[in-house]
């Protein structure tokens, strides 16, 4: 089994990659490997709603996303986590899951989702809450924890202290661990749920 630990923060070694080396230990030893893919201090501009992927099969923008795809496609979890900017992720962050969310036609159903906000003091749900929303809206699981999936700390490194924080991480990890698991016993047995053919309603007409 495999999970992507995407880190949105532009500093690669700061608070935010604690948080997710933490949950990297915990997958280590369960036999998950874990991939961390430092998205934050990437060059990664916004979708132009231009339609080629549709064409293409990928993004036009040629960058992190179509670089990472295909490993999104392998993968049996994502974890996205983002220090807080006014109340909200990291814009970098954003654009690279808008347009790695649209521009990828595989399906993504059953794969399990995690979100994860690092914050000096405040706006950590509210991140918590814009990051799952790639996962809900795509079929994907949201794993949770003993608590909103957060830490705090400031200056770099100082999410180490932040005890609650690093176990509220290692719970994190262990349920998406059992999550993805159970996922792929279900798939065996029962199979995926079925799709019906997508209806798109819109409310001016």
């Amino acid at each position: 089994m495999k999970v992507l630990l995407l880190n949105g923060s532009p500093r690669q070694n700061g608070n935010t990659a604690l948080a997710l080396e933490e949950m990297a230990k915990i997958f280590a030893a369960e036999g998950v490997e874990a991939e961390i893919i430092h998205v934050g201090n990437q060059a990664i501009r916004g979708c132009v709603a231009c339609g080629s992927c549709r064409k293409l099969g990928k993004c036009v923008f040629d960058d992190l996303v179509n670089e990472t795809a295909e490993r999104f496609r392998d993968a049996d979890g994502v974890v996205a986590a983002s220090p807080v900017y006014y109340a909200s992720a990291n814009a970098t962050l954003v654009a690279y899951l808008q347009r790695m969310f649209y521009s990828t036609r595989f399906p993504k159903t059953m794969k399990v989702g995690a979100s994860v906000a690092v914050a000096r003091r405040g706006g950590c749900s509210s991140t918590f809450d814009e990051l799952n929303k790639f996962f809900t809206i795509s079929g994907m699981p949201v794993a949770s924890s003993q608590y909103w999936n957060s830490v705090h700390g400031g200056a770099p490194g100082e999410a180490a202290q932040d005890a609650e924080g690093m176990q509220t991480m290692r719970t994190l990890a262990r349920n998406m661990v059992f999550l993805m698991k159970s996922i792929a016993l279900g798939r065996e047995q029962f199979g995926l749920p079925e799709r019906e053919p997508g209806m798109w309603t819109n409310f001016i007409r």
